[in-house]
């Protein structure tokens, strides 16, 4: 048997949509990219959402908005992707790196009200939802507010997370989504951002596309005019319709391919909850509020392999995994950077030790779960 790490379900309408974008003759930014934003705000229950070619670009764009400077400090956990930390470093500012939860990957306020600490002076903090879980927003947006520390959410993986029965994207000043290609909804490669805010909203939505000052194809339609205006120094990030295409044909099933993960994720709670050698992820929400983007394990010392050999049995096996994340304090250009060592982060460096994320996607078979489950028993039981 062979299991993908992750595989698209594109059986809805998105063949459909596809088409129609091919067959109006354009092929970038245009109304399908609208009808996509459109719907991804009523989906959340948002005021604005602004779709861009990644969640990289709605970081960028995010933070730049925030007024994020250079010489300017900005919170955020060490067990992340690099764009997260990448995006800073594009504005000439600065990351500082806190540890996580080892349940969950998550910031707490415990962790950040040490930071504050210790970092006083900090501008902003990127909270990253890890895995499909939120942090604690109810506990972590007052204290943000009350050391005035502007909050940008990295929800990558968060669509559609809830924290207290409410849509990840609707609690602070901008929220960032990831479309990328294993993501719980995709559109290929692509992102999206999400605010209340309008001046937010006119920033963003000026230097998604070179500074200019309107929505650049009008003026290739007979109702659009011609002339347009550069007001600042922006980027090249807006998403094609093709790509929308295929997302608003994803987000017409959002729902149901979150109810599917989250029938794989029982299957690996009810089947691997008895071993002593794996951690499973802690979950501290109710189930329906995650939305099962990733299923991270830990070994613990009791496995007889190491993470690495239980990868290369499970590979063996024809199963693909893979791991989230190789820390940033692990990596070349943070590390010597910045000066990180190991030890400034011992929850992180515990859980990328051992840390292992199972396939989940919502075409996966009972019998393929099966598979997987009874395939780590083997390796950890059997060795």
């Amino acid at each position: 048997m062979n299991i993908a790490f992750s595989k698209v379900d594109c059986s809805g309408r998105e063949l459909e949509y596809v088409t129609r974008v091919i067959r109006s003759g354009w092929l970038t930014t245009a109304t399908m990219c609208s009808e996509f934003e459109k719907k991804f705000a009523e989906f959340i229950g948002v005021k604005y959402a602004l779709a861009v070619n990644s969640c990289t670009a709605a970081l960028h764009l995010a933070a730049d908005a925030m007024g994020i400077k250079s010489g300017d400090k900005v919170f955020m956990p060490v067990m992340t992707f690099t764009a997260t930390a990448e995006i800073v470093r594009y504005l000439n500012a600065d990351p500082v790196f806190l540890d996580v939860d080892y349940g969950t990957s998550l910031i707490t306020p415990e962790i950040l009200e040490t930071a504050i600490k210790q970092y006083p002076n900090v501008k902003a903090i990127i909270l990253v939802h890890y895995a499909g879980q939120s942090v604690d927003l109810s506990k972590i947006l007052p204290i943000c507010n009350r050391h005035h520390i502007k909050v940008i959410e990295d929800a990558a993986h968060a669509f559609p997370t809830k924290h207290n029965e409410q849509y990840i994207g609707t609690f602070g000043n901008i929220t960032c989504f990831s479309f990328y290609a294993n993501k719980t909804i995709t559109t290929g490669e692509g992102g999206m951002i999400v605010t209340e805010n309008e001046d937010i909203y006119k920033r963003v939505k000026c230097m998604r596309l070179h500074g200019i000052n309107r929505d650049i194809w009008d003026r290739f339609t007979t109702s659009g005019k011609w002339e347009y205006d550069v007001i600042a120094p922006g980027f090249k990030y807006n998403m094609p319709d093709i790509n929308a295409a295929i997302g608003l044909a994803q987000i017409e099933r959002a729902e149901e391919f979150r109810i599917e993960r989250e029938r794989c994720a029982r299957h690996y709670f009810n089947e691997l909850k008895i071993l002593q050698e794996l951690n499973l992820p802690t979950l501290q929400c109710h189930w329906h509020e995650h939305s099962w983007h990733l299923f991270p394990i830990v070994l613990t010392e009791k496995s007889p392999v190491t993470r690495d050999e239980f990868i290369k049995q499970l590979n063996a096996r024809g199963i693909c995994t893979s791991v989230h994340y190789k820390p940033l304090h692990r990596m070349t250009y943070y590390r010597t950077q910045y000066n990180l060592l190991p030890e400034n982060f011992p929850k992180a460096e515990c859980r990328w030790q051992g840390g292992v994320s199972l396939p989940i996607f919502p075409l996966m078979t009972n019998e393929e779960l099966h598979y997987v489950t009874s395939s780590i028993k083997d390796i950890l039981l059997n060795q």
